[in-house]
């Protein structure tokens, strides 16, 4: 318990509250010519623009993202990750670093686990499939918890944790939330980003059901850490201070929420004014996982970068 004795010392001298952090998001527009999708996102006052790109792009940029969710919660739930004959594919197969089970003491936390665990396995697989010869290998991925690891980078952002220290998502029930926590809604809006970039109806239609997914796993992330934020303050002002370091790195926008109450009520679902979900392009999501803000091709939790065809992170 001395990572998230730490965290919460941290967290008390550090947490901070946004006023309103629902900015108004506006729609996508999508456009298709033979068999290529072309899409220019436009969030607030600034473009970013979405290089054309095919469907089978689209679905291998979700595919490096389902790799790293399945191996986190994999080696959470099993203490082994995905095995091989689910890792091969086109580009340069990376290895796992670090990883390993959580001593979950909390039955419901551990029962949450194990089921989102099933689910992105089944995604791996699941584009895989629909992807065929196409579909990319796994690349390096970093879930360990060294100081200079994907995860203590991100939790020093966030400054949830030191200089030279470290943070382990799998010391207990609470740090196991807290980095699903820092993956689960980036998946949401990545999915919400891709949805209108798809030419393909079939595709579209997968991608909404894996999007339904996603956001019901952020939703139990965020219900479980409100829940036990009611008795930890600071578990929920941990979850602010991840959510400031997101938008930190994804673009300009203040559009991420952490599960602070909002006057009277909860924040379960970070909604914008409409109830809608936001979108991030595909380099606002790369910035978070690769933990830079500039344009780059590699780092974070993808320390040799991402395969496929989508791979530079946007300059903020």
């Amino acid at each position: 318990m001395a990572d998230q004795e730490l965290m919460l010392e941290v967290l008390e001298n550090r947490a901070r509250r946004r006023e309103d952090r629902r900015a108004f998001v506006q729609s996508f527009g999508a456009y298709a010519a033979a068999g290529v999708g072309i899409a220019a996102a436009a969030f607030g006052s600034k473009a970013f623009a979405q290089a054309v790109v095919t469907d089978a792009d689209i679905l291998n940029f979700a595919l490096n993202l389902e790799y790293l969710e399945a191996q986190f919660y994999s080696f959470a739930v099993n203490g082994t990750g995905l095995p091989n004959s689910s890792l091969t594919g086109t580009g340069t197969q990376g290895a796992v670093t670090g990883g390993r089970q959580v001593a979950f003491t909390d039955p419901v936390v551990a029962q949450y686990a194990r089921e989102i665990a099933q689910d992105e396995i089944a995604h791996v697989n699941f584009l895989r499939t629909a992807l065929g010869s196409a579909a990319i290998a796994q690349p390096a991925i970093d879930i360990g918890t060294a100081p200079a690891g994907a995860f203590s980078s991100a939790a020093r952002a966030a400054g949830l944790v030191g200089e030279g220290q470290s943070f382990d998502p799998y010391a207990n029930d609470e740090n196991f939330l807290l980095g699903a926590f820092i993956f689960e809604d980036v998946g949401v809006t990545a999915y919400r980003g891709a949805a209108p970039l798809l030419a393909n109806k079939t595709f579209l239609e997968a991608s909404a059901g894996l999007l339904a997914v996603e956001a019901y796993h952020a939703a139990i992330i965020r219900t479980t850490l409100f829940r036990k934020g009611i008795q930890t303050p600071a578990l929920i002002q941990a979850t602010e201070a991840i959510s400031n370091a997101r938008d930190t790195l994804d673009n300009p926008i203040d559009d991420d929420q952490g599960i602070a109450p909002i006057g009277d009520q909860s924040n379960i679902v970070p909604v914008d004014q409409n109830g809608l979900v936001f979108a991030r392009t595909t380099g606002d999501v790369l910035n978070i996982a690769y933990l830079n803000a500039g344009s780059v091709q590699a780092g974070g939790f993808f320390p040799a970068g991402v395969n496929g065809a989508i791979r530079v992170s946007s300059a903020g």
